[in-house]
């Protein structure tokens, strides 16, 4: 086909997405998958190194009991959410090399998201005990509420709105191509006919 007659008679449909195969796919999100598991792991496993060490610390044994409760329930979200985010690499190696690629990639995103659920309840058990010790309880709870309704929008309202609009501009895009093209206006008066020229034009075949 020469250069610049593309799409003047071609109808077919614009290439959306990747051509990959099922195995080449699941290769691409386990890799994905694993960039996103490191940059959780970072911070969980720095969240849950300090905490094993509050515990050491001099001013621990004058806490209240609920404040150690409130401690222990923070270590043991730590130790979950640590225990879901490095699941992948246990669950990777028990199944490697038994061609079960995409099936290892599902479970291991909902693992990934359980561990970032836990994550986020570990931050806020940790905020809030390190706020009761520094400003006092009413405090504490109203700014561990503030940061916790921040890690919500951050983490789950702002992808939720793309997604909305990447859904519209997907809808709108589907109307219109139901629609079908508007018909030809020849003689520009906006009622769609043939202008003089037009008439004397073959149909196109």
């Amino acid at each position: 086909m020469p250069p610049g007659t593309a799409g003047r008679g071609d109808t077919a449909p614009a290439r959306t997405g990747r051509r990959e195969s099922a195995d080449e796919r699941a290769d691409r999100r386990w890799s994905d998958l694993l960039q996103e598991v490191r940059v959780a792991q970072t911070g969980s496993q720095i969240l849950f190194g300090f905490l094993l060490s509050v515990v050491f610390m001099p001013r621990f044994a004058q806490l209240g009991d609920f404040d150690r409760a409130l401690y222990v329930v923070t270590v043991v979200l730590g130790a979950l959410s640590t225990g879901a985010l490095t699941a992948p690499v246990s669950y990777h190696r028990l199944l490697a090399g038994r061609r079960l690629k995409p099936q290892l990639v599902d479970a291991a995103s909902r693992l990934v998201v359980t561990g970032l659920v836990l994550l986020a309840l570990t931050f806020a058990a940790a905020l809030l005990l390190l706020l009761r010790v520094a400003v006092g309880g009413a405090a504490a709870a109203w700014i561990a509420g503030a940061v916790m309704a921040w890690f919500v929008a951050a983490w789950l309202l702002v992808p939720a709105l793309h997604l909305r609009r990447h859904r519209d501009r997907e809808d709108g895009a589907r109307d219109g191509d139901a629609g079908g093209a508007p018909a030809r206006d020849g003689d520009g008066d906006g009622d769609g006919e043939r202008g003089p020229a037009d008439r004397h034009r073959p149909p196109s075949g």
